[in-house]
């Protein structure tokens, strides 16, 4: 629920996402809280950008009806075009996508994630895997990542390399002729990080009512912050304006991503 701050914290990680998505850009969107900053974005600062899907819509204005998956028909209707999947993919061979949206159930240190199988004690439970995120980690030019703030999904190093962020840091990305950018960031439902020119994660600002001691003991390392690269102190996360939270209560009307 919303509570006393007036928004929740999916709906300030919408706002959040929305901001990562620049006027023309192309972005491959996920499910999700993806769905709905996309089309927060292109109704406000980024009337410009273009939004393809996995199932192989590709559109350049909001839905006109809540969508709970990419393949709703409200995503269908008034669409740019329906391909494929073929399509799309090849979208991101040639280097078209300008920002992909990714999650993941662990990430470590230089934004490798794994969504393939994790270790619960002495057990290990398998993931959903990668479907298309590990084309869009190695292809996109840019990656931003959205996950729940949990202790327990910031890790050294990932169980699975699922979809590979900046590999062990440095040039590892063109070592290994993965020909994307990587993660440029990502958001939890606490804070905002970046990642530095190393491809190390570090933290960027806190959400409201947030202390950056109170996200430091969730990382089995020693965080970096903005202080630590050398851009500033780190700041609290704009909170979404009336127009946004209006536009994301729009487009997602009985909160079943944003709740």
């Amino acid at each position: 629920m919303a509570g006393e701050r007036g928004y929740t914290d999916r709906e300030l990680m919408v706002s959040a996402a929305a901001r990562e998505i620049e006027d023309g850009d192309t972005a491959f969107v996920g499910m999700r809280l993806p769905l709905i900053a996309f089309q927060v974005a292109v109704s406000t600062h980024a009337p410009n950008a273009m939004a393809v899907y996995e199932s192989g819509v590709v559109r350049d204005d909001p839905a006109d009806g809540f969508l709970h998956t990419m393949c709703d028909l409200p995503n269908l209707d008034r669409a740019v075009s329906t391909t494929g999947m073929l399509d799309i993919m090849s979208r991101l061979q040639r280097g078209d996508i300008d920002v992909g949206f990714l999650g993941g159930a662990e990430i470590d240190r230089h934004g490798n994630l794994n969504t393939t199988r994790v270790r619960a004690g002495d057990r290990e439970i398998r993931l959903p895997g990668s479907g298309g995120a590990c084309d869009i980690a190695c292809m996109a030019n840019r990656t931003v990542i959205l996950m729940a703030h949990e202790s327990r999904r910031f890790v050294e190093r990932v169980h699975y390399n699922t979809s590979p962020g900046h590999g062990t840091g440095g040039d590892w990305r063109e070592a290994n002729a993965v020909p994307g950018g990587g993660p440029v960031a990502l958001v939890t439902s606490k804070a905002s990080f970046g990642f530095d020119a190393d491809g190390e994660l570090y933290l960027r600002s806190v959400h409201p009512g947030v202390t950056v001691d109170e996200i430091r003991p969730d990382f089995p390392w020693e965080l970096k912050t903005a202080e630590d690269v050398g851009i500033g102190e780190v700041t609290t996360t704009p909170e979404p304006t009336e127009e946004v939270l209006s536009l994301t209560r729009r487009f997602d009307p009985d909160g079943f991503w944003t709740q």
